[in-house]
């Protein structure tokens, strides 16, 4: 690729093709098995239930997406993202970011304010990205949401049964704190922070170098998750470190 910054364009992703290539994304972003992955026909019914995939271009090529569930929260629509996958060879180039805010004006546009998802809570690089780029919050840790994922990951070696626990990304599309980060602004935490919840700096290497550790930190997070939610607070944001990253609990 040239040291130039590509043109983005961020399109609905409309045809049959077009969500093809978001299965081919699907296989060599997340390493899944032909049985863990979205097929082309889910994304078309997601569209047609309400839902939409948009697709971030670089030219002609399909360089990342983002996939919309509709669901409900209470009365009100709202949309489940169950999937943002960008190839290896564009990331670092804020498209993930890109597909995010795309998906939340959209929302927006059709009403809809809210927005969840899942991920790992070991990974500290998405906790950043989730928390203090896009302003979601934590209420929920579901352990081994999944269930195993050696069940539908090539990716984890050795390490024969470790559980798909998972924390639930509260994205509430209006708050004050999501409408700044979204027109570029600075968000400055003025509550307390009540609780820190360490998570390991590299997990997908020391799942791999160390298998048994690995788990035991991931037991440990999600004890402290637990003892921390069931007290009512909230992860409202994250501290980066190379060797402490962390979760901060008000």
């Amino acid at each position: 690729m040239s040291s130039e910054t590509p043109e983005i364009i961020i399109r609905e992703c409309d045809t049959i093709e077009e969500m093809k290539k978001c299965v081919e994304i699907q296989r060599r972003v997340f390493s899944s098995t032909d049985l863990e992955i979205s097929p082309a026909r889910h994304l078309l019914v997601s569209k047609h239930a309400g839902g939409w995939t948009l697709g971030a271009y670089v030219g002609d090529t399909l360089a990342g997406f983002v996939l919309s569930v509709p669901m409900f929260r209470g009365d009100g629509r709202a949309l489940y993202s169950h999937m943002t996958g960008v190839e290896k060879e564009f990331q670092n180039l804020g498209i993930g970011a890109k597909l995010k805010w795309a998906q939340r004006q959209r929302a927006l546009e059709e009403g809809i304010n809210y927005i969840k998802w899942t991920f790992q809570p070991v990974l500290a690089r998405n906790a950043y990205f989730n928390l203090e780029r896009l302003g979601a919050e934590i209420k929920t840790y579901m352990p081994n949401f999944y269930g195993f994922d050696s069940d539908g990951n090539s990716d984890v070696g050795d390490a024969v049964g470790v559980p798909s626990d998972r924390l639930f990304a509260e994205w509430k599309l209006d708050s004050p704190k999501v409408t700044a980060l979204a027109n570029g602004e600075t968000w400055f935490e003025r509550a307390e922070v009540r609780a820190r919840i360490e998570v390991p700096a590299d997990w997908n290497s020391l799942i791999l170098r160390d298998p048994k550790t690995a788990l035991a930190e991931q037991d440990r997070v999600k004890s402290a998750f637990e003892d921390a939610l069931s007290t009512g607070l909230v992860a409202r944001g994250f501290e980066r470190s190379d060797t402490h990253p962390a979760f901060l609990l008000y």
